[in-house]
């Protein structure tokens, strides 16, 4: 995504029905993305979202507090002229999926992958009608074709804006398996980066908590469910 600062330089900010969606306008005169395309967005909860995050800026802008319309940025100036090409490249994680690749060893962190991960095997399979194989072990094995096939069909059934919170919510997890059963409501944001969480907690309880990596941990945790929020609003 692109980074972007500025001086505030309207007083309110404001949604307005466009006809073919909702742009935002400040002080009446609407928003444009980075690459200067009018920011229409799909819906009036997702406007009145960015609306939000514009009117609580300060003197300057800071992109960082403004996570729906800097998501809203990304869906329009990159994922839009790729859609194709961003639900291939989220398919593909099917087939090295998290939820696939198992340790063979300790017995306690085989038990919690085991239960944290077949539930959600067991849902693809009851929900998609395909099987995704679980291995022993990091040594790449490839899952049935038509199993890959089914499970980008959702993918490309959605908008620009799905498709952007989707890549985050994968891309992060590591995990499609996971990312559809966000996009599902299967199980709640929270406790679905739980389970994607897995080997770290694991490691974190043996060894101890590493400052660094738990910092980042927390990135990406916020950014998973911010993802999450975006994806309801593109639906609303």
């Amino acid at each position: 995504m692109t980074d972007w600062k500025a001086n505030r330089f309207w007083d309110v900010a404001r949604t307005v029905n466009s006809g073919n969606g909702f742009t935002i306008h400040l002080d009446g005169h609407p928003v444009r993305t980075p690459a200067k395309a009018p920011m229409v967005l799909p819906t009036a909860a997702m406007a009145q979202a960015v609306a939000e995050e514009w009117n609580a800026q300060g003197q300057v802008i800071d992109p960082e507090t403004m996570p729906v319309t800097k998501s809203a940025n990304s869906a329009i100036d990159n994922v839009s002229h790729r859609v194709s090409e961003v639900a291939e490249m989220l398919a593909a994680y099917a087939d090295t999926d998290l939820t696939c690749y198992r340790a063979v060893e300790p017995e306690g962190l085989v038990k919690r992958q085991n239960s944290a991960w077949d539930p959600l095997l067991g849902w693809v399979s009851e929900r998609f009608g395909v099987r995704l194989f679980p291995v022993e072990g990091v040594i790449h094995r490839p899952q049935p074709f038509g199993t890959l096939k089914a499970l980008r069909a959702p993918l490309d059934a959605m908008t620009p804006f799905e498709l952007t919170a989707m890549y985050d919510l994968v891309s992060i997890s590591g995990s499609l398996v996971i990312g559809l059963a966000v996009n599902d409501g299967h199980r709640s944001p929270d406790s679905l980066w739980i389970s994607s969480r897995i080997d770290e907690d694991w490691q974190v309880e043996r060894w101890g908590e590493d400052v660094e990596a738990s910092h980042e941990a927390s990135r990406k945790r916020l950014a998973f469910l911010q993802a999450a929020i975006f994806l309801a609003l593109a639906r609303r």
